[in-house]
């Protein structure tokens, strides 16, 4: 358990006047840092920091100008110190909080802002899941998750008011994103609170440190809680959403139809992929991978003794074979692949975390409407390991020659491996729990789908086309997000073009679509990261030769946590020219 001493950092305390630029920058990242904590109370607590234990945090816009006001202020400050003088390791800590900040303080101008919740999460999901990666160790940290639940009425209001904002200013989600999104409320209302996901908390063994009095009255004050502020609450939310959001929903499903949407759409591009490509550059990129890996879903439907790729995919969209009968068989499937999976992972690479991951069903109530699986980190400071989530609705729509690839992504040595370990790193609290690129996070993903290849787990021609079926979702997304966002397509052109290309299931392309058109830019991501680092690892191999070692190529990728891929380029062409000097 840390305690993490806010005092201590001094917030706006100007920086001695005889701090050399290292340790300058090394102090603006702790205030940083304690800002960001302080902001997001929740996550505090997930990282052992107790500080703001029964807090939630401030939902409103006005919280928001503050945080990017307070962002401002730290940037200034940074760009006062002279960059040249920094050692490599500082450049990067310095590059990556400048980034941070600059999307900070642009992304709080665009009326954007004001939408707050997508097809793919909202603040009541966000609440219902709290107590998945919060402490519950002692009395005090129930008490404190009791008086956090006591705030869901504020939580709410300020995230309603949020929404208001936003259609006011018509930053609305689409009409056609929205069909059974009240599904994902009104399933948080249980019959019997004590059957709530609010009550998951209690539904574990008691703590043998708290007795059976403190027990019994904790548990009934949670359930008094939830039947009496949060379900109030939810039922709110679902009024307003009926009465007002719905009908008030965006006819166009791209972010450029609304006020200022182009320029929003520009800088999510470039948050999200950490480069400098248009929408033009991302489409035509995105028609070159779909053609690539076409060609090779075809060579492996011939392999396979099919006509065609089509017939071949048919094949595999029907045959119930394919398919389980029951969410438990499904949730088997997964783990025998993980276990496997687990046992190769000594030879790809040097260091591995220390922290465990498990699997989970997708929580009922928004399976039906969310993607195929996710990944939700860990804590090694309270003792929760990482999560990959299953999605077990619709099994019909969930094949067994896609888990292979979906495992390798969302767990080891995908996601789980690559945060874990950057949990772990000789790194600041910034770096190891606050630095996230999506480009280089997700690419990370994508990249190890095609480890899966050196795993030997496409060992059949449906499972070979199941991992480029998941690589050509990838590449789709660079021509339908562009598509949907900047070239004015509609939802059926983007389900359309998805279909056609992928073997994906008519379930998951729906839900992954709806997911484009309300998150827009962030499905870019995945193939640009991935495709930077195949890159890298081409140079390596080139410039190495026999020297190439596969293993210490991804420590290299891995050393340094999350990071812009401009900064991963030079990390790995260092890392090229120091094993040279070896030789």
């Amino acid at each position: 358990m840390r305690t993490f001493i806010l005092a201590a950092l001094m917030l706006g305390t100007a920086l001695p006047a005889h701090a050399d630029s290292g340790s300058a920058v090394k102090a603006l990242v702790d205030e940083y840092w304690a800002l960001s904590m302080k902001e997001s109370p929740i996550y505090a607590s997930s990282l052992g920091i107790d500080d703001y234990a029964s807090e939630v945090g401030d939902f409103s816009l006005a919280g928001r100008d503050r945080f990017a006001a307070a962002s401002a202020t730290i940037l200034a400050k940074l760009q006062q110190i002279d960059a040249s003088q920094l050692t490599p390791a500082d450049a990067i800590e310095y590059g990556i909080l400048k980034r941070t900040l600059e999307e900070n303080v642009e992304a709080n101008r665009y009326g954007q802002r004001s939408i707050n919740f997508s097809t793919y999460a909202g603040w009541h999901q966000n609440f219902a899941g709290m107590a998945d990666n919060l402490p519950f160790r002692n009395k005090a940290d129930y008490e404190s998750y009791n008086a956090r639940l006591k705030q869901y009425g504020r939580v709410n209001d300020q995230s309603l008011a949020v929404a208001n904002e936003a259609l006011k200013g018509k930053y609305v989600l689409p009409c056609v994103v929205l069909d059974g999104y009240e599904k994902g409320i009104s399933g948080l209302i249980a019959d019997d609170t004590r059957q709530s996901r609010y009550f998951a908390p209690y539904a574990r063994s008691r703590p043998a440190n708290i007795d059976e009095a403190e027990w019994t009255a904790l548990s009934a004050e949670a359930a008094s809680i939830i039947g009496d502020v949060i379900y109030p609450a939810l039922n709110k939310h679902l009024d307003w959403f009926a009465k007002s959001y719905k009908p008030n929903c965006a006819k166009a499903p791209g972010i450029s139809a609304q006020p200022g949407g182009k320029d929003y759409y520009n800088f999510r591009i470039r948050q999200e992929t950490t480069t400098n490509l248009n929408a033009d550059q991302i489409h035509a990129l995105g028609l070159k991978e779909v053609a690539r890996i076409r060609a090779e879903m075809v060579e492996v439907a011939t392999r396979a003794g099919f006509a065609s790729r089509e017939a071949f995919i048919q094949h595999l969209r029907t045959d119930p074979r394919y398919y389980a009968k029951t969410p438990e068989e499904l949730m088997e499937k997964v783990a025998r692949v993980n276990k496997t999976i687990d046992g190769k992972m000594p030879g790809l690479f040097h260091r591995l975390p220390r922290l465990p991951y498990g699997i989970k069903e997708i929580p009922a109530e928004i399976a039906e409407g969310t993607t195929t699986a996710f990944y939700s980190p860990g804590s090694p400071a309270i003792g929760v390991a990482g999560f990959y989530y299953v999605n077990t609705s619709k099994l019909d729509q969930r094949p067994f020659w896609e888990i292979p690839a979906l495992s390798v992504h969302e767990a080891v040595p995908g996601h789980h491996n690559q945060i874990a370990l950057q949990q772990e790193l000789e790194l600041s609290d910034f770096r190891k729990n606050g630095a996230f690129f999506t480009a280089f996070t997700e690419g990370w993903g994508l990249y190890s789908e095609r480890l899966g290849i050196e795993m030997g787990l496409y060992d059949t021609p449906a499972k070979d086309m199941g991992r480029l079926s998941y690589e050509m979702w990838r590449a789709c997304r660079l021509v339908v997000d562009t598509g949907i966002h900047a070239k004015g397509w509609s939802k059926e052109q983007a389900i359309a073009y998805m279909t056609d290309n992928s073997a994906l299931s008519a379930a998951n392309i729906e839900a992954e679509v709806n997911r484009y058109i309300s998150w827009p830019g962030q499905a870019l991501a995945y193939k640009l990261g991935e495709l930077k680092i195949r890159e890298l690892r081409e140079l390596a191999t080139r410039e190495l030769g026999a020297k190439f070692d596969l293993a210490a190529f991804h420590d290299t990728v891995l050393g340094q946590g999350s990071v812009p891929l401009n900064v991963l380029e030079d990390m790995v062409k260092d890392w090229i020219a120091a094993e040279k000097a070896k030789a």
